[in-house]
Order: structure tokens, then sequence, then C-alpha cells
């Protein structure tokens, strides 16, 4: 059973990917997760607190779910792939994520506290995969002349987007991935 502040955060998360941001009430949060709003506040002090909080925990999640999946003994090129096919996956944990990831991202357009901690977020992602190209670089499984960041920059954008097509429906899971696939082949082409 997780502990009260972990209840509140997951249920935050689950009605934020249902309802979005904007709208979103703390009695509602409260409901949903069973507690008064009274702890709410006592974990959160207030609307923002809480919204900072649901925003980190969805990354944290996030990073568990890539990192109990990816195999250390991988080499770099392949542990990018993995870490960003695993944005893709067809259970609730990553739907409720990248759906609350983008509603989180439609709001900070209006909100410029979320869109500095979303923009933290977005780079701390960005830099995470520009270390893989880094070493595949090294390994010789990426070509040399790749700006590292640049391309961690576009493979995430590219995620970010195929994400919001496959959970609208327009883009069915597997074709989502093959084009991940060709685009990561295409920024990691070798000479």
């Amino acid at each position: 059973m997780p502990d009260r502040s972990t209840q509140i955060l997951e249920a935050a998360a689950r009605l934020i990917a249902r309802h979005g941001v904007r709208g979103l009430r703390v009695e509602e949060i409260s409901a949903e997760a069973g507690v008064s709003t009274a702890l709410i506040y006592y974990h959160f002090k207030d609307r923002a607190g809480l919204l900072r909080r649901t925003l980190e925990f969805i990354n944290q999640r996030a990073v568990r779910y890539t990192d109990a999946a990816l195999d250390p003994s991988d080499d770099p090129r392949t542990q990018l792939t993995e870490m960003l096919l695993l944005e893709l996956q067809d259970t609730p944990q990553v739907r409720e994520n990248s759906a609350a990831w983008g509603e989180f991202r439609a709001t900070a357009v209006f909100d410029p506290d979320l869109r500095e901690q979303l923009a933290a977020s977005t780079r701390e992602w960005i830099e995470d995969l520009a270390h893989l190209v880094r070493q595949a670089q090294a390994a010789g499984l990426a070509g040399p002349e790749i700006a590292p960041s640049a391309a961690a920059e576009r493979l995430t954008a590219l995620v970010e987007g195929l994400g919001e097509r496959w959970l609208s429906g327009t883009t069915p899971l597997q074709r989502a991935h093959e084009l991940l696939r060709d685009a990561i082949a295409m920024e990691l082409r070798r000479p």
C-alpha cells in the first residue's frame, strides 16, 4: 500500500491524464485518492505545489519503468533505442504518464511556473539521451559528426508527438515504433 502522499500523487496523475490540469480541483483529487483536502494541503501546501510534485512524480515513474526494463549490458545505441521505445508501450502506467505529460505541456503554454519546471525536465531527458549518443559515438555506433544534444532534442520531440498521436488513436502503436526506429537510424547514421 503506497503512503498517503504517493496515493495523492497517483490520484492527481490519473485525473490530469483524464481531464487535464486547468480545471483540476483539489477536491476532485481528494475524492479520487480517498483522503481529505486538508491532508493534501498538509503534504503539498497548495494546488501549485501539488502540480509541481505531480510532474516530478510522473517523471520519476517514467525513469523507474525505463530503468527497470533496460539491460545495462546492451550497447549505448540499443539502450537509447529501448529507452525511447519504452515511452510508447501499451501499459496503463505509460499511457497515463504520456497523457499527463501532454496535459502538463498544454497547460505550460499559459503557466510560466509550470513552463519552467517542464523545460527543466525536458532538458534533463535530452541530456540523458545525448549522453547515450556520445557513448554510441565513442563505440563507433553513431556518426562522429552528429551533434548529440540536437539529435536527442529531435528524438524526444518525436517521441512526444508520436505519443500524442498514438494516445489519440491517429497512429497505431506498431507504426509509432516503426517511425521511431527509422528516426533513430537516421539520427545516429554512421558514415
